[in-house]
């Protein structure tokens, strides 16, 4: 997404005062100092699109849902600065490992020394490459199949359904994918000329995959209206 789109902040809630309290009651006072590195790092350099970064309270979410499942093994598409990346390294035990695709390293090079402050590097195994690319290969190699306990999506909305084709031949019974950006800024609702234009090809996306997820019979799904909608999709069969 280009730098001189403004991205508008992610979240549901339309009450800015109940957001407010949110972060400021429950979310801040437990962001991890390097978290906090990362999100201020990213309003400085990139002000106009920092907000594609996760907010802190569904970093929080996402973490505690890794340590609930005690998820060792993941993958991130879509990482830009890192916020969601560090979050979920904090969330792993040390022996946890997290493939990380993005096809940009720029993003994430802002965040790499916090996350190098956090000790968490080594957790990390960073692919700049198209995803579809990787999850492909990753998909079709029969022989050496790698299986996910956890895979967080926030990236291209476009391709998410092609994401989620290879996604399921890689998750373990049990594992968790979560879908981000799946409620899209509440443009779901709106009719198509009253949505910004950058946002009008997503739109369409998201929709065609809520209802693709709504009735995939390999999963099991609940969408939560944190942040800007995630939906968890838990492989049954």
């Amino acid at each position: 997404m280009a730098n001189n789109i403004n991205v508008p902040t992610k979240g549901i809630l339309k009450n800015e005062a109940l957001t407010k309290y949110i972060l400021k009651t429950s979310a801040y006072p437990r962001e991890h100092q390097q978290l906090k590195g990362i999100r201020d790092a990213t309003t400085e350099k990139y002000p106009n699109i920092s907000s594609m970064g996760i907010p802190v309270d569904e970093g929080q979410f996402l973490s505690m849902i890794l340590k609930l499942m005690k998820a060792k093994k993941t993958m991130e598409i879509g990482v830009f600065t890192g916020y969601s990346l560090l979050a979920t390294a904090l969330a792993l035990p040390e022996d946890g490992h997290i493939t990380a695709i993005d096809i940009s390293r720029e993003y994430f090079d802002v965040g790499l020394p916090f996350i190098q402050k956090a000790g968490m590097e080594h957790k990390i195994n960073f692919i700049e490459s198209d995803a579809t690319k990787v999850l492909t290969e990753m998909s079709s190699n029969d022989k050496h199949k790698e299986e996910f306990d956890f895979v967080f999506v926030d990236a291209d909305k476009t391709n998410y359904m092609n994401y989620h084709e290879h996604l399921k031949k890689l998750l373990k019974i049990g594992g968790v994918i979560a879908y981000d950006n799946t409620l899209w800024y509440g443009y779901l609702v709106q009719e198509e000329e009253e949505v910004p234009e950058f946002a009008r090809a997503s739109r369409k996306e998201i929709l065609d995959l809520n209802v693709k997820l709504a009735s995939d019979p390999s999963m099991e799904i609940s969408q939560v209206s944190i942040g800007d909608g995630v939906t968890l999709c838990r492989r049954i069969s």
